[in-house]
């Protein structure tokens, strides 16, 4: 009982470690993201009308602004409320997309998409979100005001380039805008993004404001959300059920066992919780990942029932009960851990993530080696008896 305590508290301590190392890392990377943004800015000197026709090569009043990662916003305004765009960022395969949305999130966002081929031919399109499905994002579909000059994207040695054309009804001012990139290249279908932003642009000053980590931050949020899961299904879980498996010689096993359930049982389902509302505010849908931990909760409300339903101890059903108790925590949990990997996995979790949780799992795996080989030894060790026949007198 004493090494498991231990063990719990020491993996307990490494992971939260490793994660302080993470937020570190993320720090310098913030610094680095500054140095990136002062690159940026250099290169709004590049002179567009060398590779790109007019409208987009000879932008009047234009303005260059650094928007997100490597991504550049450059754009010009006329007294008749046509806008010129062009957006750029470093590009190796895949696509790259701007979109306009109503209210910062993907649903009902008209979005310009562009990419070249393997061929070197360049293509580019405007897509309409209907749902958060790629089969729900409709090309050549669409809420933007394009005018007649066709819109282009132009690959320039490492930076692909996006340029359209708008003319609105009144002057652009504040406007959610969504960027996004994947490596992959669409198809049938538009192929899921590696990564996106949601950023409030205001086209009357060339100022931006990043939604995506603003007054709720959702960064911070996400975090939580990992943390939690981790803590309730990936730590106080397996441990809970380690103490009933090999550890009812203790006198206090029941009562490790129901306290770490109940912990890891809180904790998992305010995850969920988090990850709910994550899922409403940035409008992400990743349903491996959802209907997982979907599927755990309720495995993990049934293991807390069958704790209020436990039939005595010298009840014909107690059998079958502890059948079904042991399988659905098993399962909960095997699938609890796949999901805590796909989930570091969709969030482009840092080093210190994976690190520790899989020192976490390891040691959980470890452990459970070793009890379970010495329980065996112990069964092998025990002294069978021959069987009992009645004795009837002659």
């Amino acid at each position: 009982m004493a090494m498991v305590s231990r063990l719990l508290v020491l993996s307990l301590f490494f992971m939260l470690t490793s994660l302080e190392i993470d937020d570190k890392l993320g720090r310098r990377k913030g610094m680095v993201a500054m140095a990136i943004d002062e690159d940026a800015k250099a290169l709004c000197s590049v002179n567009l009308a060398q590779f790109l026709p007019p409208p987009y090569g000879g932008l009047e009043n234009m303005i260059c602004q650094p928007v997100w990662n490597s991504f550049l916003l450059r754009y010009s305004q006329t007294q008749d409320n046509v806008i010129t765009i062009v957006l750029s960022t470093v590009y190796t395969s895949g696509w790259v997309g701007m979109g306009f949305s109503r209210d910062g999130k993907m649903m009902n966002s008209s979005c310009m998409v562009g990419w070249v081929n393997p061929s070197g031919q360049g293509k580019i399109k405007q897509y309409y979100v209907e749902g958060l499905t790629p089969s729900k994002i409709k090309p050549e579909k669409g809420e933007l005001p394009l005018t007649n000059v066709p819109p282009l994207v132009y690959l320039q040695g490492a930076t692909i380039y996006l340029a359209f054309q708008l003319k609105y009804p009144i002057r652009l001012k504040n406007q959610p805008i969504l960027l996004a990139f994947a490596t992959k290249y669409p198809h049938h279908h538009l192929t899921v993004h590696d990564d996106k932003t949601t950023i409030l642009f205001d086209f009357s000053s060339g100022t931006s404001f990043d939604v995506s980590a603003g007054p709720n931050d959702y960064i911070s949020s996400k975090k939580t959300h990992g943390i939690l899961g981790i803590l309730g299904w990936g730590l106080f879980s397996p441990f809970g059920a380690i103490f009933a498996r090999y550890l009812k010689n203790q006198k206090l096993w029941y009562y490790f066992h129901v306290s770490a359930q109940f912990v890891g049982f809180i904790l998992g389902l305010a995850g969920v919780v988090l990850g709910l509302q994550l899922h409403n505010k940035l409008q992400v849908h990743i349903p491996a990942h959802e209907g997982i931990g979907i599927l755990v909760l309720v495995l993990s409300i049934l293991q807390v029932l069958a704790f209020f339903l436990r039939p005595d101890r010298d009840s014909k059903y107690r059998k079958c009960w502890n059948l079904y108790h042991g399988w659905v925590g098993r399962i909960a949990l095997f699938f609890a851990a796949v999901n805590i990997v796909l989930g570091m996995h969709y969030a482009g979790a840092g080093e210190g993530w994976k690190i520790g949780y899989g020192f976490l799992l390891g040691s959980i795996m470890l452990v459970c080696v070793v009890l379970e080989t010495l329980l065996r030894l112990k069964k092998l060790d025990e002294p069978t008896y021959p069987p009992t026949y009645p004795m009837h007198s002659s």
